[in-house]
């Protein structure tokens, strides 16, 4: 039987050697990741945000099913996080989320339209930038901040470099820390996928989207990337230490959810 370079390396030699691949393959972005002006004016809306929530609460809304089965009229006088496709709700929902957060290539690739007419501050990834006209004025511009594959870290401070954790669930939670909430509580975090493969794999969708909250979350034609739930269950655990050893929380009120990273709450109860 042939063996791969996978199966023959341990995982901490392959983690190694994508790290130092990842860090290589970025030198030449990495002038703009600091200097571009829309960079500088993310730098400085970033500045301006740190502690700015000191000692809230926010809650992170993740897209899964379990959205169906959760009151979200209750956040409508919260501080809250949409992330990617959340603002297929707003309609339903008679108000927007606080902030919105994207890191995926193929949703900002695909929705970028879409992204840009919302109207709360949005959150983005450095590299998503080539997807968004040049000829934007800096006040029109989303907030993008410079993230990479290379870690596993938890950033306090997001103005400066942060490890994705393979979810945007764990940029928010990295987002949410430098604003300053005292208790974040996730929702919406099913951690659960119907659809099965390789992690990161591109796909096309072929029909109605079972994985999200909506059937035409990715609908048929769609391209997505299958979850790689163990890495972000790396950036998990950084993120919970990480708010503990601040003096904060992160709890996890999500019907019916797999993730057993943070401390559970029955969502009802928060309220």
């Amino acid at each position: 039987m042939k063996q791969t370079l996978k199966s023959l390396l341990p995982e901490s030699m392959l983690q190694t050697a994508r790290n130092a691949y990842d860090a290589v393959r970025r030198i030449p972005q990495l002038p703009d990741a600091y200097f571009h002006p829309w960079r500088r004016e993310s730098i400085r809306r970033l500045a301006a945000l740190k502690d700015v929530h000191k000692g809230q609460r926010a809650f992170i809304i993740g897209n899964g099913p379990s959205l169906k089965q959760t009151d979200l009229t209750k956040l409508k006088n919260e501080f809250t996080f949409g992330m990617n496709r959340i603002y297929l709700l707003f309609p339903e929902l008679g108000f927007n989320t606080t902030y919105f957060c994207s890191i995926n290539d193929l949703v900002i690739e695909q929705f970028s339209d879409d992204i840009l007419a919302l109207p709360m501050p949005k959150f983005l990834a450095w590299r998503s930038h080539r997807h968004f006209s040049k000829n934007l004025q800096l006040a029109n511009i989303p907030t993008f901040l410079y993230t990479t594959y290379t870690g596993p870290r938890f950033t306090p401070d997001v103005r400066w470099r942060l490890w994705e954790g393979a979810t945007v669930t764990n940029f928010a939670l990295q987002l949410a820390f430098h604003m300053g909430f005292e208790k974040v509580i996730l929702i919406g975090v099913d951690h659960n996928f119907t659809s099965k493969g390789d992690a990161n794999k591109t796909v096309v969708s072929q029909g109605d989207d079972p994985n999200h909250f909506s059937p035409n979350y990715f609908a048929k034609g769609f391209k997505w990337q299958l979850p790689d739930l163990d890495t972000s269950e790396i950036g998990y655990n950084f993120a919970r230490e990480s708010y503990r050893k601040a003096g904060r929380e992160v709890l996890d009120a999500t019907v019916g959810g797999k993730l057993t990273i943070f401390p559970k709450v029955d969502y009802n109860s928060l309220f």
